[in-house]
């Protein structure tokens, strides 16, 4: 089993600025999944989604085309030319940080322009006192005046049989709902999200085919919510019936729901909460929708090419949120 490469300015940088600050806010732990095609930040993927009264957490699926992050991509597996291990997000990021640090040193008056790539490989070491060698990601560059090897510790690497386990639950995880609306305005959500989670834990998200976004918390002393309307719509969709604009919100979303053009389920307030922190990475567009039958809540997140408005194919980010109450189709 061995993995070595050599980052791209560019992926470390969105490593560095946007990915693992998210993903520290959404678990300490997560996942990292590398095939001969991608590298991946999993967050939850192995854990139950249902266990206990607040569900496993919401999912994370960060990927990256290996050309995004790497220049250079060496990679050898008994499990297919696949290696996954888990490790604490911090950790890695802060090891991240004092590379990059060391990276960016000036070159002294008469030094060669330019330091060396930043490689990045799996290892043993024997750790003092220890009689087994222990597994870790070890990050290695040279500055003008210093240079720098930082060893992460990580998980062993996952078994065969989790590695299929892995790979299956992200399978499973790819598949869209039949109906996303567009958010334009991610920190006004934020800023509704954070003044809901006042009123309760559990929260009620619609989404109709005619881009309605509904988001209500009931509890026996108070009903309150809110609603985005006429949101674009990718997918199934549906013009609105006239005469719907003259009832009240929560009618509105019952009749959808009756009529078959809208879903609704309920989470837990604190995994949307955590999903929210994925604005992090600094996504250009964020979408919601609910998988068929009310399976999940699921936010997917859309990058542009630089400079462009056509979509990135070499980055892919979503969460999918457990659902507390089978939902209504």
């Amino acid at each position: 089993m061995k993995f070595k490469a050599f980052f791209t300015d560019d992926g470390i940088s969105l490593l560095d600025k946007r990915f693992l600050p998210a993903m520290d806010k959404v678990g300490r732990v997560c996942h990292v999944f590398l095939t001969p095609t991608h590298a991946m930040l999993l967050h939850n993927l192995l854990g139950a989604t249902a266990a206990g009264p607040d569900g496993g957490g919401p999912q994370c699926v960060a990927q990256f085309s290996k050309d995004l992050l790497f220049r250079e991509y060496n990679l050898s597996s008994r499990n297919g030319n696949q290696i996954a291990f888990s490790v604490e997000v911090a950790l890695l990021h802060r090891a991240l940080r004092s590379v990059l640090a060391v990276h960016a040193q000036p070159p002294a008056a008469g030094d060669a322009a330019g330091a060396p790539a930043i490689q990045v490989r799996l290892v043993n070491k024997l750790p003092a006192g220890s009689r087994s060698a222990t597994p870790f990601l070890t990050f290695e560059t040279k500055g003008a005046r210093a240079a720098v090897v930082q060893d992460v510790p990580i998980s062993r690497p996952l078994s065969r049989s989790d590695v299929e386990r892995l790979q299956a639950a992200l399978d499973a995880a790819k598949d869209l709902p039949q109906t996303l609306v567009q958010v334009p305005d991610l920190p006004q959500l934020q800023s509704l999200v954070d003044r809901l989670k006042n009123a309760g834990d559990l929260l009620t998200v619609a989404v109709t085919q005619y881009g309605d976004l509904h988001l209500q918390v009931s509890t026996s002393l108070v009903t309150v919510g809110s609603e985005f309307r006429k949101l674009r719509v990718i997918g199934d969709r549906a013009n609105a019936p006239v005469g719907d604009q003259n009832l009240t919100a929560t009618t509105r979303m019952d009749m959808a729901v009756e009529r078959g053009e809208a879903l609704s389920v309920q989470v837990n307030m604190k995994h949307l909460v955590k999903s929210l922190h994925c604005h992090l990475a600094k996504p250009d567009y964020t979408f919601y929708g609910i998988a068929p039958g009310g399976a999940c809540l699921t936010v997917v997140f859309q990058y542009f090419i630089p400079g462009t408005r056509l979509a990135d194919k070499s980055i892919s980010f979503y969460c999918r949120l457990p659902v507390l109450d089978p939902g209504s189709s």
